[in-house]
């Protein structure tokens, strides 16, 4: 499920730039952008908790390392792309 609600994250961050730039609203696609970004976050953290519950310590072995890293810069990113319109839109 993270994986679906991640590649809705990116294609809203994606029209939230596309509508900046042709100069329409794009607070819209700014505010799913990062809420998908959140859902995302939430749905990894959820897989990861039913990893605990049936004690499938390899898999948490195997994934949580890479993924947490992942997960930080892909949010920093995320938050970073959803913002640029504000910013500059603050800079005019």
């Amino acid at each position: 499920m993270f994986l679906v609600l991640g590649i809705i994250a990116i294609v809203a961050t994606v029209l939230n730039l596309y509508l900046y730039k042709v100069g329409k609203g794009y607070k819209l696609a700014m505010a799913m952008g990062l809420s998908f970004t959140a859902l995302t976050l939430v749905a990894g953290y959820s897989m990861i908790s039913d990893w605990v519950k049936v004690k499938d310590w390899a898999a948490l072995l195997d994934v949580v390392p890479t993924m947490a890293t992942a997960l930080w810069i892909l949010t920093v990113v995320s938050i970073l792309l959803n913002i640029i319109p504000i910013l500059l839109e603050l800079k005019k």
